[in-house]
């Protein structure tokens, strides 16, 4: 007899008789006050000691919605290369992320962060992942919540590939509100020396004194919904937190698209800004693959 095994029903048995894999949610232990719904894909052909992907969804989306976007390519780089990728969805109402909230700001503070924090910890322990390979991508939305889990777990993090994002912190709401919007940083008028950017990423962890994660910061020059001044702000925060200069140490014109600019600044931080892209800049996955060395 031929039995089929089903990892927390990541594969279902398909009307021809063969396995094919599916998004599934899982039950994960979490203890933030945030209820974010985890979502798996683990792939027909898993390597051993797999990499893990986080890929966090925009707002007005949510796991499924942005697992099932064509624009949206990491299923396709989970099926060719074997690594297993989480699907975060948001609790909240419109479903952005909380990156307002002194919760979500801060390290095992309760907020949507410590939510996502948990669910790689368990992809960790059930999944038998790679604990030295685990990156996190998104976009708007998803890509501030990218900045925001880059600065509270950065000891769960290996590298970070993000898109049409903020400042780690600029969303900050003085009420305390949670996934509340705020006109000042989207419109771009949030400007802050690298040091003070620095000091937001640093507070938000105070006395972590271990390895960061690389960062990987994707914008668009005619970005209506997030100013692209936004861009310049992140890049002086992150080259701020690792200590190098806000001058590229290299440029690649044309690269990784036509009329996109890739700007290196040392080993840790690179920038590439999309003249004429808007919101958001379509994710690349041969860029971000390569960024995360997969």
């Amino acid at each position: 007899m031929v039995t089929f095994t089903s990892l927390l029903g990541a594969t279902a048995l398909l009307a021809g008789g063969g396995l094919a894999a599916q998004l599934t949610r899982v039950d994960y232990p979490n203890n933030a006050t945030s209820k974010a719904q985890m979502y798996v894909y683990v792939p027909d052909r898993v390597v051993t000691n797999p990499p893990l992907v986080v890929v966090l969804h925009s707002c007005q989306s949510s796991a499924q919605s942005y697992f099932q976007n064509s624009k949206i390519p990491w299923r396709q780089g989970s099926d060719r290369k074997g690594y297993i990728t989480v699907w975060p969805s948001s609790p909240n109402s419109g479903t952005c992320w909380d990156v307002s909230s002194r919760r979500s700001l801060s390290h095992n503070g309760g907020g949507d962060s410590q939510a996502i924090a948990n669910m790689i910890l368990y992809a960790l322990d059930r999944y038998k992942a790679d604990r030295s390979r685990v990156y996190v991508t998104g976009g708007s939305s998803g890509g501030m919540m990218s900045n925001v889990l880059a600065a509270t777990y950065p000891e769960l993090i290996s590298a970070v590939s993000l898109y049409s994002g903020v400042p780690a912190g600029c969303f900050l709401s003085s009420s305390g509100q949670v996934a509340a919007w705020n006109n000042t940083c989207s419109g771009g008028q949030s400007r802050a020396s690298a040091e003070q950017w620095g000091n937001v990423v640093r507070n938000m962890y105070p006395g972590y004194t271990g390895p960061r994660p690389k960062m990987q910061i994707w914008h668009g020059s005619t970005d209506g919904t997030l100013a692209p001044a936004n861009y310049q702000e992140t890049i002086k925060q992150w080259t701020n937190v690792f200590g190098v200069s806000q001058t590229p140490t290299s440029s690649l014109k044309n690269y990784p698209e036509r009329n996109y600019q890739t700007d290196n600044y040392g080993e840790f931080v690179q920038g590439i800004y999309a003249t004429g892209v808007g919101h958001s800049v379509p994710a690349n996955l041969t860029a971000s693959e390569q960024w995360f060395g997969l």
